[in-house]
């Protein structure tokens, strides 16, 4: 192999900015991290906001998200990582081997945000933390039976669930 190629592959990817730690160490974390924080709580003011646009967030989906925002939705949807793992189609061996590396791949990554984005949706609509998971976690009329979290496996679900709590939100619930 070229020289060339071994120094292009060794370079980070665009998009990727890099946290430093105390001592000159990285940290791995794309800076401005805390997608999943952002789309379950909002901005906590511009500045914040300002480190969340989409450019951003699709450059941060393109390398992969850190795995501690697998982590962190978790912890917001209070779901068993054997249950929500599954959800997100990413398997025990896959799982094992981004918690090994690190970092989730693009496709994940994406999953990721989209339960975050529907969790922040309802956690707005139905006005707290543990009324979103209840309503996220159970069999919904409007969904034909269907479980929200189960629904979102697809982007069309998701959008059908979002699509939901919208009508939920202006009293349309059907």
């Amino acid at each position: 192999m070229s020289e060339t190629l071994t120094k292009q592959r060794s370079k980070k990817p665009t998009g990727a900015a890099v946290v430093p730690r105390k001592g000159g160490q990285s940290s791995g974390k794309i800076a401005g991290g805390g997608f999943v924080s952002f789309c379950v709580h909002g901005p906590g003011g511009r500045s914040m906001a300002l480190n969340f646009t989409p450019s951003r967030l699709i450059s941060a989906l393109r390398v992969g998200l850190p795995v501690q925002e697998l982590t962190d939705l978790q912890a917001s949807l209070k779901v068993p990582m054997e249950k929500l793992a599954p959800r997100l189609g990413i398997s025990k061996a896959t799982l094992h081997r981004r918690k090994a590396s690190g970092r989730l791949g693009p496709a994940e990554s994406d999953r990721v945000v989209r339960f975050a984005r529907l969790m922040g949706k309802a956690v707005e609509v139905l006005e707290s933390d543990d009324n979103a998971r209840q309503w996220l976690t159970s069999p919904q009329f409007g969904l034909g039976g269907a479980v929200p979290l189960d629904y979102a496996d697809t982007e069309v679900g998701a959008r059908e669930v979002e699509d939901l709590l919208g009508r939920i939100e202006h009293g349309v619930y059907s």
